[in-house]
């Protein structure tokens, strides 16, 4: 997600640095570098000049050029004005207590729309409610099985009527009629028709259920990977039903990120959710600070906490913590917990939410995260439960058929081996601190990504001579050590 915009703005960053010392000369032609990096991302002309401008005005003038670290505080302001062009953003679906509330999905064909449908649907029933999805898409061939398998998959039912004597009108009418009869129901989903682009006909069959059926929201979904078109697109949507948010689904697919840039600030209208991943789950709250600090390589490690919080099960990582203290932790206990941190989504994506690894991976191109742990699962599968639990075990012969089993080379084996003693140690060492202290960890990590958006390591004199950051604990220790050698010496 945004590799290309991501790569050109640390390079533009790098132009503050030029000559050793920031001066207005230097920031104007960083920004320049900026504002180059955002058309090529295919931003809107006026977003990208209102932007410069706004960060011109901040970046250049005394305040900065005189501050103790000037170029953190341009990437600093750049920062800030990214999350300013994208929000505020308003995550709420107006729903009733206690009655039927409507939601209208609208879009153009091939945006994602039915599958968007299906994923607020699961979304929405994972929060407690009881969502009904209504086909109410008769232009396209197998909509209607389409989002009939998508409730199915997901555990949602799904309202729908013959199209050949019916009308999309009708079908939500019914479908909303239905939800409030049964009780069955508290959120109506309604998937409408779309076009391969926006015409007078498609405008007045939305208008027309807009009109009639009175959407508590109306959500458009666009392809994010369509830039300035997906923009357009919005615009148009929403000065025909003045829509309520936009979700940005194909975001995973998305390099440049345009559209995620320009949209609120073209329409007016807030991005609520997005789509990340062809899977039903695969659907975030957008987040304007999160998506800056991604878009400027610092990652993201308040989602990738969420993410965890969701598939990891608190009874069973304490039981892993226990292991790890006890020097427990087998090559089984590995592959478990290497399958769960696979579901939270691509091993590439996930990575690039830890600050610094996004530029890690970008210099490694070559190097295919997910078909590595396909590899090591392939390993430890092929090895018994004995030499799992035991890898100290494996000879040479073991480690021959081990190979021969996984398909890969005996070699393969070792290195994995090795690498499992160095993990198993360092786990080991990690494990003592606790769940809370992991989590606080991570928190105070993500706090020092949010503080240099650009991901930059911190500063060399505020680092141990073992390359660990020096804790408030250790500096007083070294400053206690310090002024006991001084007595000793005095004496002397």
């Amino acid at each position: 997600m945004f590799e290309s915009i991501t790569k050109n703005l640390n390079e533009a960053f790098s132009a503050f640095r030029i000559g050793g010392k920031l001066t207005e000369k230097n920031i104007r032609d960083g920004l320049q570098q900026v504002r180059q990096a955002l058309l090529e991302a295919d931003v809107s002309y006026d977003v990208t000049k209102e932007f410069i401008d706004k960060v011109a005005e901040e970046a250049v003038g005394d305040k900065v050029l005189k501050s103790l670290d000037p170029t953190e505080q341009v990437v600093g302001i750049v920062y800030q004005e990214l999350v300013n062009l994208m929000g505020p953003v308003d995550h709420s679906l107006a729903i009733k207590r206690n009655d039927v509330s409507v939601i209208m999905m609208v879009g153009l064909q091939g945006s994602g729309k039915t599958t968007t449908c299906g994923k607020l649907a699961r979304l929405l029933k994972e929060q407690g409610h009881r969502p009904l999805l209504v086909a109410a898409d008769l232009q396209r061939p197998a909509a209607i099985e389409q989002l009939r398998v998508i409730g199915e998959q997901i555990g949602v039912p799904v309202y729908s009527e013959d199209p050949k004597t019916s009308s999309p009108l009708k079908v939500c009418q019914n479908g909303v009629k239905q939800a409030k009869k049964t009780g069955d129901a508290d959120i109506v989903i309604l998937d409408t028709a779309g076009r391969l682009h926006v015409d007078d006909e498609l405008m007045a069959e939305l208008e027309a259920i807009d009109r009639k059926v009175r959407p508590d929201q109306a959500l458009l979904v666009c392809d994010a990977m369509t830039g300035q078109d997906a923009v357009n697109s919005a615009k148009t949507f929403n000065e025909a039903l003045e829509i309520d948010g936009v979700i940005l689904s194909k975001m995973d697919g998305d390099t440049r990120g345009g559209a995620a840039l320009s949209v609120k600030q073209v329409t007016g209208v807030p991005i609520k959710f997005i789509g990340v991943g062809e899977q039903l789950d695969r659907l975030e709250e957008f987040h304007p600070d999160r998506m800056a600090s991604r878009i400027m390589g610092g990652g993201d490690l308040q989602t990738l906490m969420e993410k965890a919080q969701r598939e990891f099960d608190a009874d069973d990582m304490e039981r892993q913590q226990q292991k790890m203290r006890e020097g427990k932790f087998s090559l089984e206990d590995f592959r478990n917990q290497m399958r769960k941190v696979r579901s939270m989504g691509p091993m590439k994506e996930i990575m690039k939410m830890i600050p610094g690894m996004g530029g890690m991976l970008d210099a490694a191109d070559n190097v295919d995260a997910d078909k590595e742990m396909s590899r090591i699962e392939a390993i430890i599968g092929s090895m018994t439960m004995d030499e799992r639990e035991n890898p100290q075990k494996i000879d040479r012969n073991r480690r021959n058929r081990i190979a021969i089993g996984s398909g890969c080379d005996p070699t393969d084996v070792s290195q994995l081996l090795k690498q499992y003693d160095s993990i198993a140690g360092m786990m080991k060492g990690m494990a003592g601190g606790g769940m809370k202290d992991q989590w606080k960890a991570m928190r105070q990590m993500q706090e020092m990504g949010m503080s240099d958006p650009s991901g930059a390591l911190p500063k060399e004199k505020n680092r141990s001579k073992r390359g660990g950051l020096v804790s408030k604990e250790e500096k007083r220790k070294q400053n206690k050590k310090q002024k006991q050698a001084r007595k000793k010496n005095r004496r002397k």
